[in-house]
């Protein structure tokens, strides 16, 4: 059985990107890293969340790549971007990713995003995974795989 047309689509993103790495969708819910990790077999830590969040002056947006285990700390964010940050509401996050929150992918958005920024604490491992599009589709990068095709700029975030 082949992937669903929005896994399918992420897959084709990260084929044509360079990723050896091969969406999957599993029966269980990954919507949150806690589900992710049950499901996969991981740690919570190396679940990639992309959190979408908005400028609040510019309305633009900023995707950050969070470990499953950390919170954004929005004020250390806002410092480091020079513009405070406010949570994305759920159409905000479709109009600009495509996506549903739950299954957002680190690429392949419908728009640019403003800012992206990777949680260093996500370095630290030899693998991570992160969503493809569904509550149920997830599939494996490296660290320099993530920053490679999301350009981001690696901080701290907590």
């Amino acid at each position: 059985m082949g992937l669903s047309d929005t896994a399918q689509k992420v897959q084709n993103e990260l084929t044509a990107l360079g990723i050896a790495g091969n969406v999957i969708e599993l029966p269980d819910s990954t919507r949150t890293a806690v589900e992710a990790g049950q499901a996969i077999g991981c740690t919570v830590a190396q679940i990639v969340k992309s959190l979408v969040f908005k400028g609040a002056a510019s309305g633009k947006p900023v995707l950050i790549e969070a470990s499953g285990v950390n919170r954004v700390n929005e004020r250390a964010v806002s410092a480091l971007i020079g513009e405070m940050i406010v949570k994305a509401d759920a159409d905000f996050v479709r109009e600009k990713t495509g996506y549903a929150i739950g299954g957002i992918p680190p690429v392949g958005h419908a728009s640019e995003m403003g800012v992206v920024l990777i949680d260093e604490d996500l370095l630290q491992y030899e693998e991570l995974w992160a969503a493809a599009g569904t509550p149920h589709a997830v599939f494996p990068l490296t660290p320099q795989e993530l920053i490679r095709i999301s350009g981001g700029r690696v901080v701290t975030i907590k």
